[in-house]
């Protein structure tokens, strides 16, 4: 039997240990974003050192991606043994199953004529085909379709707004295309839900499984709602990704007049200048965004060219509301 000394010994230790691995988790990031800077940068010696540092910072463990690229960084620079150090390593786990990208990436190409190779990919192969062996290749067709439609038209829309202007006859035309598309998309994917549940990649794969999701974001506040809880349980059960359904949560929240806990949702006043929309509690925003695999919100926002500055965040939105309830008094 532990004594109350010896439990609380053990205790410590514990405490000690978990906050060891967070301070070392916290150290992996930092020189993953470097090693991948680096790659970005063409430095591909050094991005692969970083890449090494990380794994021994986290006691020689790594993730499957970071191998990958720490194989990738290392073959561009002609070190092939260790390249198939990883390589080996993510194949063998059975955790890395893309058997298209490896057999054409680029990045890899002087790895071809090594023996290793073949054991490489075999491997590979293997596990796509454990991965797949269950999925509903109809299905995925159709929601392969789906997903076409759901992001043709909205990915012209900047370009049909440069050309024509954003209250043009032309771009009202463009959204109401995008609008018949989706209520199309909404009956075919509500019939999915509705009759089979929220589906895993372990049937329709990684594309499949976010246009379940890209459908019911684009959907009616109604529909939203309704398949908001049936998203959350799947999440849960590892069927959906958090990241996704942080972005759900927000546009529900804000359509029911609440903040958005996430940052997802980016606003545009009449000016056309774009802001992130009302926070719950912005200091914690980067808290939150973590617990849901979401990265730091100045790195998500800068795609619309804006920075980060949570006391001009705030006073924007007090003076948005005013200018709201001065319109609505008028």
């Amino acid at each position: 039997m532990l004594t109350k000394i010896s439990i609380t010994t053990l205790c410590f230790f514990l405490l000690f240990a978990k906050l060891s691995f967070a301070q070392d988790q916290v150290k992996y990031r930092s020189l993953i974003k470097e090693a991948n800077a680096l790659y970005k940068a063409k430095e591909y010696q050094e991005s692969a050192l970083k890449y090494e540092a990380a794994f021994v910072a986290l006691g020689n463990r790594g993730m499957t991606n970071d191998r990958y690229n720490a194989a990738c960084s290392w073959a561009l620079v002609a070190q092939v043994d260790s390249s198939f150090v990883h390589l080996l390593k993510i194949a063998k786990s059975g955790h890395y199953n893309n058997y298209q990208h490896i057999t054409t990436d680029t990045d890899l190409t002087i790895l071809h004529s090594d023996k290793r190779w073949q054991e490489v990919i075999d491997l590979v192969k293997r596990s796509q085909e454990k991965v797949e062996a269950n999925w509903d290749r109809p299905l995925m067709a159709t929601l392969d379709s789906i997903r076409k439609e759901d992001q043709q038209y909205r990915q012209q829309i900047r370009s049909v707004e440069a050309e024509y202007g954003r209250d043009s006859k032309e771009m009202r035309a463009h959204w109401k295309t995008i609008n018949d598309k989706d209520s199309i998309n909404l009956i075919k994917v509500s019939a999915i839900l509705d009759t089979r549940g929220w589906l895993g990649t372990d049937v329709i794969g990684r594309n499949g499984n976010s246009t379940l999701f890209l459908v019911i974001q684009h959907a009616d506040f109604k529909t939203q709602r309704k398949y908001l809880p049936m998203m959350r349980k799947a999440v849960k059960e590892k069927k959906a990704n958090a990241s996704s359904l942080a972005m759900l949560e927000d546009r529900v929240a804000l359509k029911q007049g609440k903040r958005q806990l996430y940052g997802s949702q980016i606003g545009r006043d009449t000016a056309g200048v774009y802001y992130v929309l009302p926070l719950v509690h912005p200091k914690n925003i980067n808290k939150r965004r973590a617990k849901m695999g979401l990265g730091k919100l100045e790195n998500y926002i800068d795609h619309w060219d804006l920075t980060w500055d949570i006391e001009r965040h705030k006073r924007r939105i007090k003076q948005l509301r005013k200018e709201k309830h001065k319109i609505s008094k008028d």
